[in-house]
């Protein structure tokens, strides 16, 4: 019996499902062991947030009796309704809003394609569906064929031991045969993350490394492959013909000198501000990290509408969309959206790339920004912030997102204006 499902054994489960049959019985229909169906079930199935027809998704354990109106207040969309349960945004803005969730998900057959319910639930559901299951079964087998099996925390772990002794001049052969036990890898493995630009050392840190030349040039390490499915260029422009008024905005790095302290810029394109922040390396936990601080410092509501949308490029430090889509915490659900540019193509985010020609007259190519702090970046973007520009009918940027977001919104980006006669865009401006 073999434990990888074809498509049609996926459609005929997901027909079992439907009619409540035990996975013993399925077993043996599919000529398949019980605990294979158990574990292609609850590996494959999906979240789904769907309502009922005339009610939408709403997991609040009040929704039957509550009588909530005008929750939104002014900026409800939906005054005509007559209580607030049957709009979308309910739990999200509802102060008296309390989880409810189906504990019918944890036991078998853990999920609700056979519910008789189903028709009528509002809940957090699990729907085994055969397309979907058979397209994450294909990524998981992909993905496990490629990139790094590690963690980031494990990379951490590794880098605390080999960094320091290698920028004490010591070989990685030297400091694997010491600190074998300690590492738990391979020796070849310790080459791999540094050529990946894992740790805080480089190749051009190893005593006689970087004396021979690479005789070809070794793929980029990702962290997750499949992360951009869904989130391609494409499904970009498909997402904004859906909703044409949405507000875009535009993220990219900036990088120094190699292995050093980084930018991550952050571009809002409708009134072309610009934000930024210092990182000590470029990594994608470094960027969600930011995300995090972002969504703590600003309100759900004012991150929601300020983030709709995140377009950037294909970058190893954005490998992790759903990070930055859902946060850390639990149920908070999904607060903005990550798109990928496609390959080669830096002119569909061009706003920001044309912003970053003001950063590098003040930090030229090539410059380390290792003895840059946060709040030499602030005072940088502060000064391209204040430039006044055509295209905003020689409006500034500041001047131009304190008009539709107000004053209190950039208190909290650190944003401050600066005088027009007392703007610096070059070097001299960070030098101490």
């Amino acid at each position: 019996m073999s434990k990888f499902f074809t498509y049609e054994e996926r459609l005929e489960l997901q027909k079992y499902l439907k009619e409540s049959l035990s996975f013993k019985e399925i077993s043996r229909r599919l000529d398949k062991d019980p605990t294979t169906i158990s574990r292609e079930v609850r590996k494959y199935s999906s979240e789904v947030t769907t309502g009922y027809p005339g009610y939408p998704y709403n997991a609040c354990r009040n929704r039957f009796n509550c009588r909530n109106k005008n929750v939104c207040s002014k900026d409800c969309t939906r005054k005509a309704t007559i209580y607030c349960k049957t709009c979308p945004s309910c739990n999200d803005n509802c102060s008296d809003f309390t989880l409810e969730i189906c504990t019918a998900r944890f036991r078998i057959p853990y999920v609700c394609n056979g519910c008789e319910t189903l028709g009528k639930c509002s809940l957090l559901k699990n729907i085994y569906d055969a397309e979907h299951a058979h397209i994450k079964a294909h990524e998981a087998i992909s993905q496990s064929r490629s990139g790094l099996c590690v963690s980031e925390d494990e990379v951490a772990r590794i880098n605390r031991i080999i960094s320091p002794l290698v920028q004490n001049g010591q070989s990685v052969h030297q400091i694997y045969v010491t600190h074998e036990d300690e590492l738990m890898c391979s020796e070849k493995t310790i080459y791999n993350y540094i050529d990946a630009c894992l740790f805080d050392v480089r190749n051009i840190d190893l005593p006689r490394k970087v004396n021979f030349r690479e005789r070809y040039k070794k793929p980029e390490f990702k962290v997750d492959k499949g992360c951009r499915i869904g989130r391609n260029y494409d499904d970009f422009q498909a997402f904004l013909g859906k909703n044409p008024d949405t507000t875009v905005v535009q993220m990219d790095s900036v990088i120094g000198n190699k292995g050093g302290k980084c930018l991550l810029t952050i571009h809002f394109v409708d009134t072309s501000l610009m934000i930024a922040f210092l990182r000590d390396a470029n990594t994608s936990k470094s960027v969600t990290d930011i995300y995090e601080t972002l969504y703590g410092t600003l309100d759900k509501k004012l991150f929601k509408e300020l983030f709709p949308v995140i377009l950037t490029d294909n970058g190893s430090e954005f490998s992790n969309p759903k990070a930055i889509e859902y946060g850390t915490e639990k149920f908070t659900g999904r607060r903005t959206n990550v798109f990928y540019c496609d390959a080669g193509s830096p002119y569909q985010k061009g706003a920001i790339e044309v912003n970053h020609e003001l950063i590098r007259r003040i930090l030229p190519k090539g410059s380390s920004f290792n003895h840059l702090t946060q709040e030499d970046i602030n005072l940088m973007m502060n000064h391209i912030n204040s430039y006044k520009r055509k295209k905003l009918n020689n409006r500034s940027p500041y001047e131009t997102f304190s008009f539709y977001h107000g004053e209190e919104v950039l208190a909290k980006l650190k944003c401050s204006p600066v005088a027009a006669s007392d703007i610096i865009l070059k070097p001299g401006l960070l030098k101490k």
